[in-house]
């Protein structure tokens, strides 16, 4: 299951701490009881709001009158296992590279017999939501992640 993204698969694993649980919704299958194959990104939007959240990062983005945003620039996922529903999963989310004005998370999504059910990657970059140019992080956002 080697991955452009992943080098060593149990260390890159292993670096995992932060996720959120998700039971998978009926509304969330296809009439074969599987999970929707664009499902998983919504469950990554889920856990990136989090962990952002947790990093106290949202706070100041949610604020009125902020024109900073964080924007998903690209996202990519990589399905190893089926998933059915009423499953339980735990998503993880985790930073790989900080850049200027970016952050590239990657994602792993795991059921509750600890089984890889999809692996993934994505960009974020954070943007001026009035010029929409992408602004550097600051000292202080920096110092969250």
């Amino acid at each position: 299951m080697q991955k452009n993204y992943i080098n060593n698969f149990e260390e890159w694993k292993q670096e995992f701490s932060f996720y959120v649980p998700i039971q998978v919704r009926f509304s969330e299958t296809d009439m074969f009881g599987h999970l929707n194959n664009t499902v998983p990104l919504i469950y990554f939007e889920q856990a990136r709001t989090e962990f952002f959240n947790n990093l106290g990062l949202m706070q100041k983005w949610v604020e009125s009158g902020t024109n900073d945003i964080p924007v998903v620039a690209d996202i990519q996922c990589d399905y190893v296992k089926q998933v059915f529903f009423e499953e339980k999963l735990k998503v993880y989310v985790k930073i790989s590279t900080i850049g200027n004005s970016s952050i590239d998370l990657h994602y792993l999504g795991v059921n509750d017999r600890d089984e890889v059910c999809f692996t993934g990657r994505g960009t974020v970059v954070l943007m001026n939501s009035k010029t929409g140019k992408s602004v550097p992080w600051d000292a202080e956002q920096l110092k969250q992640v």
